[in-house]
């Protein structure tokens, strides 16, 4: 079977102020290399922002030790809103990102001794996996959940994305849409109301290797849940979206379209964010949750000495030499 997801990009994260938010993150998390940081107008996103334009700040960092990236969104020209009500598990949207961690025990021990952020007690999730909760100074949650895949080592407890448990309102509706989306996800666990998808390690595109295996975890429970984005627009406050990586756009957008997967938002062309570009995509899960969809073309490896990698161009699919990516991290968060 043709792979077209090589893993999950990023997570887009409302903020206010998207550079002291770079800083925090680097700081928590580990997200200390800057792949981009751009200014520009939201043009293309007006069906989520009120039919208006408006401009924005967007910085991408990620951990070098492996997972997908955080995207800090900030509006320029306009406050943006909180959610209405402290976001729970099971509200309809993305709850909680989940960060990889190579020592559950180590992780927690450091997080402890922060006293900054709120952390739950270690425990097993539905796929036996170790794990705590963290909440941020923003009130965004995070799972820090024990894996063994990574790319590299640096000093931080913690490396990149490795997924997210995202409400739904009708389980199997929404289990249908992320087996089609994620390509070629297997369920790992399940629960009543509750499953987790994965991915394994891609072995092609571009940036496989970096990016790495990836969870979804889908929830619906009982009762009264608030949609964590209604009445809201996608840039403001808490989690906006999560961004797959794409290896072909064209035959994979066909290949949904098939499946009864519309897309909301095509750039359709190359569409530049600093010195990195692509095409990007929109798609909507049943509940009006937003992934984004990236074909990167082109990337900095080394923005000071103008070294860019050209992917447009580049004929095979397998994924970049390690010391090439690794160049990727020269980039630093100041």
């Amino acid at each position: 079977m043709s792979v077209y997801i090589s893993g999950i990009q990023q997570c887009g994260i409302g903020v206010v102020d998207a550079a002291e938010a770079a800083l925090y993150y680097k700081e928590l998390l580990g997200f200390d290399c800057l792949v981009f940081d751009d200014i520009a107008e939201a043009s293309l996103m007006t069906n989520y922002t009120g039919n208006s334009i408006y401009s924005r700040r967007a910085i991408l960092t990620m951990n070098m030790q492996g997972g997908g990236g955080l995207e800090l969104w900030q509006f320029m020209d306009r406050t943006p809103s909180s959610p209405k009500q402290k976001v729970r598990i099971g509200d309809i949207g993305i709850s909680v990102i989940k960060i990889k961690t190579r020592n559950i025990e180590k992780a927690f021990s450091f997080f402890k001794n922060r006293q900054q952020e709120k952390i739950t007690t270690i425990e097993l999730n539905i796929a036996f996996k170790k794990r705590f909760l963290l909440e941020d100074k923003y009130q965004n949650t995070f799972e820090i959940v024990e894996v063994d895949d990574f790319f590299s080592k640096t000093t931080h407890v913690c490396a990149g994305v490795y997924g997210a448990i995202i409400g739904v309102s009708n389980l199997a509706a929404a289990s249908n849409f992320y087996q089609s989306i994620l390509h070629s996800a297997k369920i790992i666990a399940k629960a009543e109301q509750h499953l987790i998808f994965k991915n394994e390690k891609a072995d092609k595109g571009a940036f496989s290797s970096l990016l790495g295996a990836f969870e979804v975890e889908l929830v619906q429970v009982t009762g009264v849940y608030n949609k964590i984005y209604e009445n809201r627009y996608w840039g403001d406050l808490g989690f906006i979206h999560l961004c797959l990586d794409v290896i072909d756009m064209t035959i994979y957008k066909q290949e949904q379209l098939v499946k009864g997967n519309t897309f909301t938002v095509d750039s359709e062309g190359f569409f530049e964010m600093d010195k990195a570009g692509g095409r990007f995509c929109y798609a909507e899960d049943p509940d009006g949750t937003l992934i984004e969809l990236v074909e990167t073309y082109k990337v900095p490896v080394i923005k000071k000495m103008g070294w860019y990698l050209n992917l447009k161009k580049r004929k095979s699919k397998k994924p970049l030499p390690n010391w090439m990516l690794k160049l990727l991290g020269l980039s630093k968060v100041k």
